[in-house]
């Protein structure tokens, strides 16, 4: 079965972080989970692949166990990669990724970090609120003063708090 992937942050970059989006998604949805953001690269031990997790009520341990046990034997068959690499599965915690376009739609008004691939107006990090979607592009209030910027040129960006909310458990 081939799975579309959604647009998501860091695919363009980096070609294994769309595979294990391809690879994991079917997994989780049958599974009842969200698949929520996808980390791949070097940290200091070697190469790190890092799954978020989440579901309604919160994702818990066990799941993250059971995921993680499926996911890596599908990984072994489907996934090349230079090396060895650790996999990691966990829940998205307080300060959750924003990985997918819709990410940035459900969680406007919320207080948001965005470090972008490229700079804008000679600023590549951004806090502020986000404000919402409009076609590619995401919005967000930075200090008083509307900044858009281009969903293919984010590198990265997690909610900086849940405001109270319990996102996850």
């Amino acid at each position: 079965m081939d799975v579309k992937t959604p647009e998501i942050v860091g695919a363009t970059a980096n070609p294994i972080i769309n595979r294990v989006w391809q690879l994991a998604e079917p997994l989780c949805r049958g599974e009842g989970v969200e698949l929520v953001h996808v980390e791949y690269g070097r940290e200091h031990g070697g190469r790190t692949l890092r799954i978020y997790l989440d579901k309604a009520g919160g994702i818990t341990l066990d799941d993250c166990a059971h995921i993680s046990r499926q996911l890596s034997d599908i990984l072994d068959v489907g996934l090349e990669t230079e090396g060895a690499y650790r996999l990691e599965v966990s829940s998205p915690g307080m300060q959750r990724p924003l990985g997918k376009m819709d990410d940035f739609e459900r969680y406007k008004g919320k207080q948001v970090k965005i470090r972008t691939t490229q700079p804008i107006n000679g600023q590549k990090n951004f806090t502020g609120i986000l404000t919402g979607v409009s076609g590619p592009t995401v919005h967000l209030e930075v200090d008083k003063r509307p900044v858009a910027i281009a969903f293919t040129d984010i590198a990265k960006a997690h909610i900086t708090h849940m405001n109270g909310d319990k996102a996850c458990l």
